[in-house]
C-alpha cells in the first residue's frame, strides 16, 4: 500500500469519527466492522452507485453536495421499507487531482449527512481511477415483521406520494443552466436544495411501518412513471393516476416557464427520494394530509387490471409511459 493511499484513508477516518454503539461494537479502522442486530429487529442491506457523469457532474455539483447525496440516496432505500439506518460502508475511487481540496469538501458533506441521519461510516475501500466512482452500502434495521415491501398493494388501495414531485429535476435543470451555485444560495433555493441535498423520509417511513398504514411502499428515485410500474409489478396489480392530483413543482415564477411542463417533471423527473405508498381505503379516509410538514397526497388507486393509466384533467385516459431515469436507455 502506498503512503498516499494511507494518507487518504487517514483523512476519511478523521472525517468519519464514528464511535462504537450498541449495534456497532467495532467500527472503522480494522479489517472489517462488527455489527450486532437489535433483538426483535431484522437487518436491511442496500447499496447504491453514485458515478461521475451519470449521477453528478464534477464541474457543476459542489463536492460537499456529492458527499451528502451519495449517502442520503442510499439511506432512502432503508426509509422506503420503514427502517432506520445504522451504519454504512464507503467505496471511493478518485483521480490523484481530487485527493486534497475536493476530498476535504466531499468528506465534509458526507460527515454532515452521517450525523443528520445518525448513520456512521464503519469502513470501505479506496482506489485510484480517472473518474470519481462512489459506492455506498447501508446497513439498517426494521422491527421484525414490519418491513413494508413493494408487493403488498391490493385492488382498491389508494396511491399516495410524499412531498412535491419534480423539484429535484427542476433543480438539476437550473444547475445545468447556471453552473455550480454558491452553497448558501443553493440551500435557500428549494429546487436546488432538493437536487443537491435531498433528505430521505426516514421518520415518515417508520411511521407508516410501525402503524401498519402502508400496504406497499418504495422510494421515488427514477421518477413516478418508472417507479410506479415496479411497485405494481411486484404486487401483481395496475393503477389509475389522476394528473390533476399530482403535487407538481411550481414553475410559474421561473424564467422560461412556458417551455417547462410541471406534469412532465412530476411524472418523469428523478432524484426526488420521496415515498410512494399505498393505503387501504378505510385507512385513507382518515389519513393526515401532512406529516411533520411534509405534504401527503393521494394521486390515484390500485386496480385489478394490470394496466397503468393516466387520467388527464379533461377525463381522457392514456397509458402511463415509463419515461423516468433509465441508465440503459439510449
Amino acid at each position: 500500500m502506498k503512503a498516499r493511499e494511507l494518507d487518504l484513508i487517514a483523512s476519511i477516518e478523521r472525517a468519519a469519527s464514528s464511535n462504537p454503539t450498541l449495534s456497532l461494537p467495532l467500527g472503522i479502522g480494522d479489517d472489517a466492522a462488527l455489527f450486532v442486530a437489535k433483538r426483535g429487529y431484522q437487518t436491511i442491506l442496500t447499496c447504491d452507485w453514485f458515478l461521475e457523469g451519470s449521477h453528478f457532474l464534477r464541474d457543476k455539483h459542489p463536492a460537499d453536495a456529492v458527499g451528502w447525496k451519495c449517502l442520503a440516496r442510499a439511506i432512502s432505500d432503508v426509509a422506503a421499507m420503514g427502517g432506520e439506518p445504522r451504519c454504512f460502508l464507503l467505496s471511493l475511487a478518485l483521480p490523484p487531482s481530487h485527493t486534497e481540496r475536493w476530498l476535504d469538501e466531499f468528506l465534509l458533506g458526507l460527515r454532515r449527512a452521517a450525523r443528520k441521519f445518525k448513520c456512521p461510516l464503519v469502513g470501505g475501500d479506496t482506489t485510484r481511477h480517472r473518474e470519481i466512482l462512489i459506492n455506498v452500502t447501508v446497513i439498517g434495521e426494521v422491527r421484525a415483521g414490519r418491513a413494508v415491501l413493494r408487493s403488498g398493494a391490493r385492488p382498491g388501495d389508494i396511491v399516495f406520494v410524499s412531498g412535491r414531485l419534480g423539484e429535484a429535476e427542476s433543480g438539476l435543470r437550473l444547475l445545468r443552466r447556471k453552473g455550480q451555485p454558491d452553497k448558501r444560495a443553493a440551500k435557500k433555493n428549494p429546487t436546488l436544495k432538493k437536487h443537491l441535498y435531498p433528505e430521505p423520509r426516514i421518520a415518515l417511513g417508520r411511521y407508516l411501518s410501525n402503524r401498519r398504514i402502508a400496504t406497499a411502499m418504495m422510494d421515488l428515485s427514477d421518477g413516478l412513471s418508472s417507479d410506479l410500474p415496479r411497485l405494481c409489478a411486484a404486487s401483481g396489480v395496475g393503477a389509475r393516476i389522476a394528473a390533476a392530483k399530482l403535487p407538481a413543482v411550481d414553475v410559474t415564477e421561473r424564467r422560461g416557464a412556458k417551455s417547462i411542463d410541471p406534469l412532465d417533471l412530476a411524472l418523469n423527473g428523478g432524484d426526488d427520494y420521496e415515498l410512494l405508498f399505498t393505503v387501504r381505503p378505510s385507512m385513507a379516509r382518515r389519513f393526515p394530509h401532512s406529516f411533520q410538514g411534509i405534504p401527503l397526497t393521494s394521486i390515484g388507486e390500485i386496480t385489478r387490471d394490470r394496466s397503468l393509466r393516466l387520467v388527464r384533467g379533461d377525463g381522457r385516459e392514456e397509458t402511463l409511459q415509463a419515461r423516468g431515469w433509465d441508465p440503459f436507455r439510449r
